[in-house]
């Protein structure tokens, strides 16, 4: 092993040195894994074809300055964006190519574009109904009595519809915030779950829901922050008050169960089952992006942000559990959040389980 081959080897990211003469002299075992293992001796115009890279090592090598491109890839997860840096060897003529994985970077990147775009188009529809009210109020509604107090009905469900989705932004923001931190304050999960349900009684009336409950008397203590499990109860409890339709029964269920499976450790385990139509399959493994839904209309029209399972989502995160959603057409739907117990445990994998 000479010089050249121990310092390219000793790169901790994809690396190459490519020769004056545009041949790659040595690589680095990551850079095997990329291109090829016979990419050694080979003209780095066979060996990475990609104009970008191609434009960026010949520069690198003609001018002797130092340059950088934009590098795509693929493996078995998908595609890999790479920023590949070419930096001469001074005094040699050999030029060192590096490939750092940007991936993550960009994908952060597209998220924040999509969450922009996303909110955006949340809080355009009900400004442009607002605005229009306001312009019809002002001008040939001014003095219709009848209209005006219907506009300003509606003007204030959409104003309530934006104040709400703020809300749940501003609640997804502080879950994510503190979601590395987990809570160390002892909550009564049974309690916590009973006064979400009873507040949620006039809304079961009013859409002819029965809400059945078990469990919720029991002593059972969590490692928790009493106000995000309160808010748990209450997403979950409220999305199957509304959705599952009239006549639907919604059953809510606290318990204790030992060495669960899903955390390696006794758990405390909240159930929320309806008796609904039900979530197609394909639907389930993104209930909790942000914004999505299955029924855009029906959604808006209950009210929803559709962050509401995301927020719920973050916050089992954070308290180290595990969500669970089943479902079947026609037979109903069941979310389940389990909790760990002991305070000590951390699970190793991630919390969200959807099937």
């Amino acid at each position: 092993m000479d010089m050249w081959d121990s310092v390219v080897e000793a790169i901790p990211i994809p690396g190459i040195l490519v020769d004056q003469d545009g041949r790659i002299r040595e690589s680095n075992a990551a850079a095997r894994r990329l291109f090829s293992d016979q990419i050694n001796g080979r003209h780095y115009i066979a060996a990475l074809r990609q104009p970008s890279i191609l434009d960026a090592l010949e520069q690198a090598l003609a001018s002797g300055e130092t340059t950088s491109a934009q590098f795509l890839a693929a493996n078995e997860r998908g595609d890999v964006a790479f920023e590949a840096t070419c930096t001469p060897v001074g005094g040699t003529g050999h030029v060192l190519a590096c490939f750092e994985d940007r991936t993550a970077m960009e994908e952060a990147g597209q998220m924040r574009r999509d969450f922009v775009a996303n909110v955006s188009h949340e809080l355009r529809t009900p400004l442009t109904a607002l605005l229009g009210f306001v312009e019809t109020l002002r001008g040939t509604a001014r003095d219709d009595a009848q209209v005006r107090e219907r506009f300003l009905g509606i003007m204030a469900r959409e104003a309530n519809r934006m104040n709400r989705l703020v809300a749940d932004l501003l609640s997804l923001s502080r879950v994510e915030a503190e979601e590395r931190l987990r809570p160390t304050d002892q909550v009564q999960l049974p309690a916590v779950v009973r006064a979400a349900v009873s507040a949620l009684g006039p809304l079961a009336d009013e859409h002819d829901v029965h809400v059945t409950t078990s469990g919720l008397d029991a002593d059972l203590a969590v490692p928790g922050d009493v106000d995000q499990l309160s808010q748990v109860a209450t997403n979950l409890v409220e999305n199957a008050i509304k959705y599952s339709g009239p006549g639907a029964t919604v059953d809510v269920s606290v318990q204790s169960t030992d060495a669960h499976p899903m955390i390696q450790g006794d758990a405390a385990l909240l159930t929320v089952s309806d008796t609904g139509a039900g979530i197609d399959m394909h639907h389930v493994p993104r209930l909790t992006e942000r914004f999505y839904r299955i029924d855009s209309h029906r959604s808006r029209e209950m009210g929803g942000t559709g962050l509401g399972l995301a927020i719920v989502k973050h916050i089992v995160n954070r308290h180290r559990g595990r969500l669970r959603i089943e479902s079947e057409m026609g037979r109903g739907s069941r979310f389940s959040v389990v909790l760990p117990r002991d305070e000590a445990r951390v699970p190793h994998e991630s919390p969200d389980e959807l099937s």
